[in-house]
């Protein structure tokens, strides 16, 4: 009786721990289960960020990086984490999935096609990878996605035709690719949603097309450039927002440049390396017969053995309609350089009787979310400055134009910094980050006299250029009340000590070099460099 009674406690504690077992099986649900998955295609997980994907969950969304709405994952969001595995196929099955966002990490292989089962995705966010191979044809199945972002990674082939199916795509940017072929036709009567396209530094060919003129919402910068289209410039891209900034640089393009809409009034940089391209703005002109055919000259032809009216019968001009002689000439570029230097002065004149020497200065550090000291400066040129730079940030986020910024606009904020210098623009900081990364920020004050598109657009063309004697810029920040310029920390001094030596005024008082150091309207053009005179002059003086 004692052993009957053993043995049916003993299945009784059996079938309980096989029943707890079984629980703890079917809690998760299958959305959890397609997110292990991924965790399982994880080989390297150096931050931890995936530790709390447990399998005893009744569901995923306490998950890191995971969003849910009504127990469904709306989002998988894991950036700048270090991970390093590849794609599954399993993510496809999330119906429900809209965000993907795996930038900065180190993931490899190729896209799944199973992937693009998710037709609900509407952003796919995936730059700063390793990925390769070719874009799946069934990306046309993604109706509802606005932002695609495959910069930065080793994806080669053709864009698939299906993509002009993708009607309400608003963000494209494939740069740094290893894209190949043309341009799918119907690209720009199809994405006319667009807003931001790069294609830069890949390997597309072929002409540009023609309908590519229908992206009527393009902002900033419409990126062509590095790669090998061939062809000529058509005309039809003159009728793009006059804002747009259009770079072809590097290409193949050959014949005219078209001098309507969006095409004039642009440097050279937006057409440099295009050996075959001619007229302006470049310093190639056109042949007679093609610059007649397709613009209108900037001069009037007059034939060499014309006569003047005003010359005599032999042919040479009388008296009356000769021109300056050369001394004429001297006298008046004598006279504008002493009038010049005289303005100078005037300036600096007044810079020393309105605004008497200063000898305070910054000891202390500058704490981002404490707000400065009180400066004494100029009252020509001083601007008040807003207590807590955190306290201002509200409508826009840190906007990052290189995929190795790998910090945020929170870190920013909690960084302490350290005053460079207080310019006619605004102040020039060193900010120190939490993991001892060295940044120059330098701050504009109020951004609401420069509307935002205007400021995206020069700040990204400003973001473009690279040299080795112009610091790089980073990111930037823009909101109602503040604009932020981030550029790398150059530890070599101002560029008013390398001109003038140690000693400085503080108005003077400039960080490193660079273009956003000045209007941008100093790149385009040279009538600006009356007025960079006059500030070196009142720096000199």
């Amino acid at each position: 009786m004692v052993t009957l009674f053993v043995d049916m406690f003993s299945l009784s504690l059996l079938v309980l721990v096989l029943f707890n077992s079984y629980s703890l099986v079917i809690s998760l649900n299958s959305e959890g289960y397609a997110l292990l998955s991924f965790k399982q295609s994880i080989n390297e997980d150096p931050e931890g960020s995936l530790s709390n994907w447990n399998s005893s969950d009744d569901n995923p969304c306490s998950w890191n990086g995971v969003t849910c709405k009504d127990f469904k994952v709306m989002s998988l969001s894991v950036p700048m984490m270090k991970l390093y595995g590849f794609l599954p196929s399993a993510l496809g099955s999330l119906s429900d999935l809209r965000h993907l966002n795996l930038r900065n990490n180190r993931f490899f292989g190729s896209l799944p096609a199973e992937l693009f089962q998710a037709q609900g995705l509407q952003s796919l966010v995936l730059y700063g990878n390793s990925f390769s191979g070719s874009l799946p044809n069934q990306i046309g199945k993604l109706k509802y996605l606005q932002t695609l972002d495959l910069s930065h990674n080793f994806f080669n082939g053709s864009i698939p035709a299906s993509i002009v199916q993708c009607r309400r795509h608003r963000v494209l940017d494939l740069s740094q690719n290893n894209f190949t072929g043309s341009l799918p036709v119907g690209f720009g009567t199809s994405l006319v949603s667009l807003e931001k396209l790069d294609l830069s530094f890949n390997k597309f060919n072929g002409s540009i097309p023609s309908d590519m003129g229908n992206l009527s919402s393009l902002q900033g910068t419409a990126d062509l450039s590095h790669n090998l289209f061939t062809g000529s410039i058509p005309a039809s891209l003159g009728n793009l927002p006059e804002k747009v900034y259009i770079d072809l640089a590097y290409n193949n393009l050959s014949g005219p440049i078209p001098q309507n809409g969006a095409l004039m009034n642009r440097g050279p940089t937006a057409f440099i390396g295009n050996p075959g391209l001619c007229g302006p703005p470049l310093k190639n002109p056109c042949p007679s017969d093609t610059a007649g055919a397709s613009a209108p000259s900037s001069t009037p032809f007059m034939p060499d053995n014309s006569i003047p009216q005003d010359s005599d019968n032999n042919g040479r001009k009388s008296e009356k309609g000769r021109g300056l002689s050369k001394s004429a000439v001297v006298a008046i570029i004598v006279s504008d350089f002493i009038g010049i230097c005289l303005v100078g002065l005037l300036f600096s004149y007044c810079y020393y009787r309105v605004c008497p020497r200063s000898e305070d200065k910054d000891e202390n550090g500058y704490d981002f979310e404490k707000g400065g000291k009180r400066r004494k400066g100029c009252l020509c040129f001083r601007k008040d400055e807003p207590e807590a730079l955190s306290e201002n940030v509200e409508q826009y986020d840190l906007v990052p134009l290189d995929a190795q910024v790998a910090f945020d606009l929170d870190e920013l904020l909690k960084a302490s910094a350290f005053v460079l210098g207080k310019g006619g623009i605004g102040i020039a900081y060193k900010v120190v980050l939490e993991d001892g990364y060295t940044l120059a920020v330098r701050r504009l004050g109020e951004g609401g006299s420069q509307r935002f598109k205007e400021f995206q657009t020069e700040v990204e063309a400003i973001g473009k250029l690279r040299h080795p004697n112009i610091v790089t810029l980073r990111a930037y920040y823009w909101s109602v009340d503040e604009k932020l310029l981030i550029y790398d920390y150059i530890p070599n001094g101002s560029l008013a000590s390398a001109l003038h030596g140690k000693f400085q005024k503080p108005s003077c008082d400039h960080s490193k070099f660079s273009f956003a150091s000045f209007p941008f309207i100093f790149i385009l053009f040279p009538q600006v460099v009356f007025v960079r005179f006059i500030f070196l002059l009142l720096c000199k003086f």
